[in-house]
């Protein structure tokens, strides 16, 4: 792409205030166009305190709560690349979602909850499940387009999928024998899904695009600034 890309290893150990003065230099450098802070960071390390020292201008993540706050209004600046990356795959695969009904299982705030809004602004009837959801199965059932986000292997099974629903698993987990799966069990799930994104190989990589494409448009910002 194009893009220098320089990374700040640090130990384990490094203090909050080393990690902020870090940021503060990267913000005030007008050589560097995008900032990523890796999470999740040492327990010593107040992330939410890190986020928020981040110049919104440069935070391609879209975790500042100012581009936070912008997407809620209608009027983002940068969106969560994960959340941004299934929309793209949705829109690229020419997969409806005007008028569908979506349910996103998972309330985070780096995926569901930003998907969630993304999801209505594209004129979908949203639900928003999570790990309280009275009866999870059945609300499942009633997607058009499911959304798993939650961690936990192979959660959603086949009983829990509509006929011809799109699927989308954002889960990658690790078993015990070394095997990368989803949220979703992707073999039995198949049968029923008219489209279903893999693990490892389909969210993953959009994910990596749309961070490309946050620091392209942060650097041609800056241009018109």
């Amino acid at each position: 792409m194009g893009i220098v890309s320089s990374v700040h290893r640090l130990p384990a150990s490094t203090s909050e205030e080393e990690v902020l003065g870090l940021l503060r230099q990267l913000n005030a450098d007008p050589a560097v166009h995008g900032i990523l802070v890796q999470l999740p960071l040492p327990p010593q390390i107040r992330k939410e305190f890190v986020l928020e020292s981040l110049d919104p201008a440069k935070d391609v993540d879209g975790f500042h709560p100012a581009n936070m706050g912008r997407l809620l209004a209608g009027n983002p600046t940068f969106v969560p690349c994960t959340p941004l990356g299934i929309m793209v795959l949705l829109e690229q695969y020419g997969l409806p979602i005007t008028g569908k009904r979506a349910v996103v299982v998972g309330r985070s705030t780096l995926v569901g909850k930003p998907l969630a809004i993304l999801l209505l602004a594209a004129h979908a009837t949203v639900t928003l499940a999570h790990s309280k959801t009275a009866d999870l199965p059945a609300v499942c059932r009633e997607a058009e387009i499911l959304v798993a986000a939650v961690g936990r292997p192979r959660l959603i099974t086949a009983e829990m999928v509509r006929e011809g629903a799109v699927v989308v698993d954002v889960g990658i987990n690790r078993l015990p024998d070394g095997k990368l799966v989803g949220d979703v069990d992707f073999n039995a799930v198949r049968q029923k899904a008219s489209a279903i994104s893999p693990v490892p190989g389909g969210v993953g990589p959009m994910t990596v695009a749309m961070l490309l494409h946050n620091t392209v448009n942060a650097a041609k910002q800056v241009g018109k600034q």
